[in-house]
């Protein structure tokens, strides 16, 4: 099968083991710098690894559990369960998710919402999707970010350091706002916080939906804390407000 193939396959195994979890329901202990963890975050990460080196044996992996293991141009990156705080409370906006990255360019992600049925995916230079999870609808939506081209009239929304939402021009619809921002919903999400592993996915499916990121030192990779998502046509716009760097490629 192919890289894509194999992210399905995998993502619905490990799905489906981290939805049973949320089921049962978990209890938390916490990791050394302050963030939480469960017993799903650690056996959905050993199956991620475990299914996709079992298929791509030379492929190296950087997870949030487990950290780096191998060497290789092919690097599996992994978020078990992106959202532990509200997978553990019981909370359905959680996901699973990982990206693929090749020389240093990512070139899949797959992202499984299992309590909400949804899956969103790219390819580099094939485009970005959504359908329903477990079983696909048989015409996936295309995703396209919006067209908006005035920052005065722009829905931008933004989560601060100190993980204070702050919703600008609207009320919060979603605990994470670059899912409307692939649906063109709102115009762009800033977030200055979170680990590349929380990043990498939607780095890629916002670029292949028209969208562009930038990083606090101006590049578009997801190790330097987050940064600025948002359509192309305010991009420029908002990197300039923020003060960061001009984009560097």
């Amino acid at each position: 099968m192919n890289d894509l193939e194999l992210a399905f396959s995998t993502s619905d195994e490990a799905a489906e083991v981290a939805l049973a979890h949320f089921k049962a329901g978990v209890a938390v202990s916490w990791k050394a710098d302050g963030s939480p963890v469960t017993e799903a975050d650690r056996e959905v990460e050993h199956l991620l690894r475990d299914r996709l080196s079992a298929a791509r044996p030379g492929d190296a992996f950087f997870g949030e559990e487990l950290g780096e293991l191998g060497e290789s141009e092919r690097i599996w990156i992994i978020d078990p369960i992106d959202g532990t705080r509200r997978f553990a409370s019981g909370d359905p906006n959680w996901r699973v998710q990982f990206a693929l990255e090749v020389n240093g360019v990512t070139e899949l992600s797959v992202v499984t919402s299992p309590a909400l049925g949804r899956r969103w995916w790219a390819t580099r230079g094939g485009g970005a999707f959504e359908t329903s999870w477990p079983h696909a609808d048989a015409e996936p939506r295309r995703l396209q970010v919006s067209t908006t081209a005035e920052p005065a009239t722009a829905v931008v929304d933004a989560v601060r350091n100190d993980q204070e939402r702050l919703a600008i021009a609207r009320p919060a619809a979603s605990p994470l706002p670059v899912i409307e921002l692939v649906r063109g919903e709102i115009d762009g999400f800033l977030v200055e916080r979170y680990s590349k592993w929380d990043h990498a996915p939607w780095i890629l499916l916002v670029e292949e939906a028209g969208g562009r990121f930038t990083n606090p030192v101006g590049t578009n990779t997801g190790d330097h804390g987050g940064g600025i998502y948002s359509n192309a046509n305010l991009h420029t716009d908002l990197t300039t407000a923020l003060n960061y760097p001009s984009r560097k490629q």
